[in-house]
C-alpha cells in the first residue's frame, strides 16, 4: 500500500471569452461627463473583486450605455434586472443594438399573471382562480 495522499490537484479552467467571441460595443458615442470615472470605477472594481457596486443616476444619464461600456471593458458577461417588463423589453432592445455580435437575451417572468386560490378571513372572502 502507497503512504501517497489520495488527493489530487484538480487543475483551474482556463478562462476564456463568452462563446469565443469578444465583446465589442457597436457604437457611435463616446464616454462623457460622469461616465470615464463611473466606467473606469466600476471596472476596477470587478477585476479586484468586489460583490456589490452600484451605479446611480436619474433618467436619460446613460446608465444602460456605461453598463454596456464596463461589459466590454472586462469582457465579461452580465446579468441586468429590471423592475419591469417594459424596461426589460427596452434594456434587451438596447444591448442587443450595443452587441450585435454576441448573445443578448431576456427572460421576463409572468409570476404577476399567477392568481391561485385565497381565503381573506378578515372579509370573509374567497377568491377562486
Amino acid at each position: 500500500m502507497s503512504d501517497a495522499p489520495l488527493m489530487q490537484s484538480i487543475p483551474k479552467p482556463k478562462p476564456k471569452l463568452e462563446g469565443g467571441k469578444r465583446f465589442v460595443m457597436n457604437t457611435t458615442f463616446e464616454p462623457a461627463g460622469d461616465q470615464p470615472t463611473a466606467i473606469a470605477e466600476l471596472a476596477q472594481g470587478i477585476r479586484d473583486g468586489e460583490q456589490d457596486q452600484v451605479l446611480l443616476g436619474a433618467t436619460g444619464t446613460g446608465k444602460t450605455f456605461t453598463m454596456a461600456k464596463i461589459i466590454e471593458e472586462t469582457q465579461r458577461p452580465a446579468i441586468i434586472l429590471a423592475p419591469n417588463k417594459t424596461l426589460a423589453a427596452q434594456l434587451y432592445g438596447e444591448f442587443k443594438g450595443f452587441f450585435p455580435d454576441n448573445a443578448v437575451e431576456y427572460f421576463v417572468s409572468y409570476y404577476d399573471y399567477y392568481q391561485p386560490e385565497a381565503y381573506v378571513p378578515r372579509s370573509d372572502t374567497f377568491i377562486e382562480k
